[in-house]
């Protein structure tokens, strides 16, 4: 097991990165300072049925008494109405101060019931138990939390920091292909924002990861958490450093938005967000060519598009870009790569955006 401590004053706390941890989860929720007794695991219908037996008998063995909250699988549940749901089992369960909600699943999982941990009673404590890439290597540490609006990705939560991440990395054995595969676009976010030799680490043993071998997805993983959390303790907020960590995401939560959520997968619209953003790199900040090119082939092997949706320019489209998080007096602070390892900021008016990728 690795831990990757995640330093954040009185918010601070570990990140345990291994495989089989889930049987453990007790013994390491309790170290962490998680009370026994009541307590909600929130997770989705395919996860359920795969690891929620095992996540109770390991809570219970280290004096929990946890109810299983399941939502439907997929980005829809990421709404206010389910939000609703889970206020109402929560308050049915009896959960009170001292409670703790465990967000066992994918980043649509640790979103939802860490932005009801974060609201519910003005806050219990939360852990997060991600069971899929994306939410391994990225969404689980950081404290972003939030639902969806129809307008927008994300546009109502919160920052609330877990107690603990826990990363069972044999989890990630059961994911169907294109779901392990999404979410290789944020490792590969990694290499192409701070870490070169990561690229080429990961250019050499991308088909042993592919095959998930365990050695393999245990050192993706701590080391895309150890970059995220070198970052969001320096900046928790996203008032400068921690906005690098989005290079490839204002377009693809763009394209999330406007497609209708669930149209593509998350890690899916961000890789077409990557490759956009290195052509605009190219164009605004001297990102080479070569490069580009170079980051492109990458995303292509790991399976995942590269190619812009059809009719991108819709209005939805360009509302869901205009309703950006970053945007700042009609403009929208993008990040871009002045080479593969680095990454900087820059506004960019919509034309812009728009222009170099028509």
């Amino acid at each position: 097991m690795q831990t990757i401590h995640v330093e954040l004053g009185a918010a601070s706390h570990d990140a345990h990165v291994g495989a089989n941890l889930l049987e453990r989860l007790g013994e390491l929720a309790r170290a962490a300072g998680l009370k026994p007794g009541k307590c909600a695991v929130v997770t989705d219908a395919t996860v359920e049925k795969l690891y929620a037996a095992r996540v109770e008998d390991a809570l219970r063995k280290s004096g929990f008494a946890p109810v299983v909250i399941s939502v439907p699988s997929g980005e829809t549940s990421k709404s206010l109405a389910t939000l609703e749901l889970l206020y109402d089992r929560m308050a049915a369960a009896g959960l009170d101060r001292n409670s703790s909600v465990f967000a066992l699943g994918g980043g649509v999982v640790g979103d939802l019931a860490g932005f009801a941990a974060a609201t519910f009673l003005r806050g219990v404590t939360l852990m997060q138990v991600p069971t899929t890439v994306v939410a391994q290597v990225d969404s689980a540490l950081g404290g972003k939390t939030a639902v969806n609006h129809r307008h927008a990705k994300n546009l109502i939560g919160a920052f609330y920091q877990p107690r603990l991440i826990l990363a069972d990395v044999t989890t990630l054995a059961t994911l169907p292909d294109r779901e392990f595969r999404e979410g290789l676009a944020e490792v590969i976010k990694y290499g192409a924002i701070m870490d070169a030799p990561m690229i080429a680490d990961l250019e050499r043993d991308l088909d042993a990861i592919i095959a998930r071998r365990p050695d393999l997805l245990e050192q993706v993983v701590a080391r895309s958490l150890t970059h995220k959390a070198a970052v969001v303790g320096a900046d928790e907020r996203e008032g400068g450093l921690r906005k690098t960590l989005n290079f490839g995401h204002t377009i693809g939560h763009a394209i999330e938005a406007s497609a209708g959520y669930g149209s593509y997968f998350h890690g899916e619209a961000v890789a077409i967000g990557m490759v956009a953003a290195a052509r605009l790199s190219s164009k605004y900040a001297g990102f080479s060519a070569d490069e580009a090119s170079r980051l492109q082939r990458l995303i292509e092997r790991a399976g995942l598009p590269t190619a812009m949706p059809a009719g991108w320019r819709s209005d939805n489209f360009l509302r869901a870009l205009g309703l950006d998080k970053k945007r700042t007096a009609g403009a929208v602070e993008f990040v871009l790569l002045d080479r593969l390892g680095h990454s900087l900021t820059k506004s960019l008016s919509f034309d812009d955006i728009l222009s170099p990728l028509s």
